[in-house]
């Protein structure tokens, strides 16, 4: 018997050593999953720096690849190690399309295999507004195009309303002025008296003739009591008057005929400025959305927002038609300021040409705010530039570069915001104003 169980083992053995080998595990090609932006994209921000293409393996390329982007050889394409292909582009102009080739046998899996067949990705970048400016205004929008992502503007706050105040300080304090200053209208319905008169531009022409950018908000005063027929006290913020914008669409409403009225006197500054061919950077109804969408219970803090998104839009679009239209004011460049977390208050890329974000950081102020430029970035699609265009620290202009956040201009608010060193101050300016990334009104070219 024990022979038997013997005999019945080697010949198991011997069976199992004659089954045949394992077929060896087949090698495959690294294999594209998805690429940003989409193959067939048709609305690509021609702000766009990089293709990212995501395979299902980390990659490398050959030496000596030949990728192109409509014919002109791709330099800058870097592998990751996260199964990702970032390849850097730049220039993209509006409304083209683009043809992006990796030839066959370049992209090469960890096994050693290349994807044998050829990679072609197709989009087209965003075709824009029509919109038609002055000779001035255009020359400006292309000047901070040619600049956007590799300098930053530098930029100060008029002290309240009507001077340079803030930038002649910086001067002082540096050699230099910054390149930018913003004006208020906050005081229009005082003006003309012997303390403020818009009429005036010297101010303004100054500033412009020595190359300097002109930048303009409206702290908009509106009667506290509306429905007074004399009323001498005026306010902006929302809880200090009962202007409803509600009633915008009531063309018989008391808050619709001063909206007219209100604009119409705006223009009429504004139209000085450009009989004398000054283009204006021009920031109306700011920080509209307030805190409303920050926490449960927040507020605009001013009445052009305190009604909600939809009143908003709708006076943004009646100021935009009836200054651009009625009063043929093509010497504005729009901006409009976003919360970061206000996409149903953005009235349209057509009546929009620059995105704002204000920042006042308690902490750390010099840090580069890259999450809420990003925010920004996302809600205007990156189809416009975006500026800091209030804030308390000016961001490290290294960090700013570095991270992305590459601010279109910085401008902190005026007083303690520019002068203490809790926020920027004299040294720091200072740093800021030798930063290659700075530019300062002696770096501007003349846009006239």
């Amino acid at each position: 018997m024990k022979s038997l169980f013997k005999f019945i083992f080697i010949g198991l053995l011997l069976l199992a050593s004659c089954k045949p080998d394992p077929e060896p595990e087949e090698i495959t090609p690294p294999q594209l999953v998805s690429v940003d932006p989409a193959n067939g994209a048709m609305d690509v921000s021609e702000n766009m720096t990089r293709i990212v293409m995501t395979f299902n393996e980390n990659v490398t390329l050959k030496t000596g690849y030949n990728i192109t982007l409509n014919g002109s050889p791709v330099s800058d394409v870097q592998p990751g190690t996260n199964k990702e292909l970032t390849i850097t582009v730049s220039s993209l102009s509006v409304s083209t399309s683009y043809t992006l080739i990796i030839p066959a046998n370049t992209v090469k899996g960890p096994t050693g295999v290349y994807l044998p067949t050829e990679i072609k990705i197709t989009f087209k970048t965003y075709t824009p507004p029509v919109r038609t400016y002055s000779t001035e205004a255009q020359k400006v929008i292309d000047f901070l195009k040619s600049i956007y992502g590799t300098k930053t503007i530098s930029g100060t706050m008029a002290n309240v309303n009507w001077n340079t105040d803030e930038a002649d300080w910086v001067k002082v304090q540096t050699g230099k002025y910054p390149a930018l200053n913003c004006f208020d209208y906050v005081h229009h319905v005082f003006s003309p008296a012997n303390w403020i008169d818009y009429s005036n531009t010297t101010v303004a022409e100054n500033w412009w003739n020595n190359n300097g950018l002109v930048a303009i908000m409206w702290h908009w005063n509106v009667p506290k009591n509306i429905n007074s027929g004399s009323s001498t006290e005026y306010a902006f913020y929302a809880s200090n008057t009962n202007f409803d914008l509600s009633k915008i669409s009531d063309t018989n409403s008391a808050e619709y005929k001063l909206i007219i009225k209100d604009i119409d006197i705006i223009a009429g500054y504004l139209k000085l400025l450009k009989n004398k061919n000054i283009p204006v950077i021009w920031r109306p109804l700011h920080e509209a959305a307030g805190n409303t969408n920050s926490y449960t219970g927040g507020k605009a803090w001013f009445w052009w927002g305190a009604k909600g998104a939809a009143p908003f839009k709708a006076l943004w679009k009646l100021m935009f038609e009836r200054l651009t239209t009625t009063h043929q004011l093509n010497n504005l460049i729009w901006v409009w300021t976003s919360q970061g977390n206000d996409p149903d208050w953005y009235p349209g890329d057509e009546y929009v040409d620059i995105a704002g974000r204000d920042l006042y950081p308690e902490t750390n102020v010099h840090d580069s705010q890259i999450v809420e430029f990003n925010k920004v970035k996302t809600i205007i699609n990156d189809h416009k530039m975006i500026a800091l265009s209030e804030c308390s620290g000016i961001p490290d202009p290294d960090k700013m570069m570095q991270n992305g956040d590459t601010w279109l201009w910085f401008m902190p608010w005026y007083g303690d915001y520019t002068r203490t060193d809790k926020y920027n101050g004299s040294t720091y300016w200072k740093s800021l104003f030798n930063n290659p990334a700075v530019i300062t009104r002696d770096k501007m070219p003349s846009l006239k």
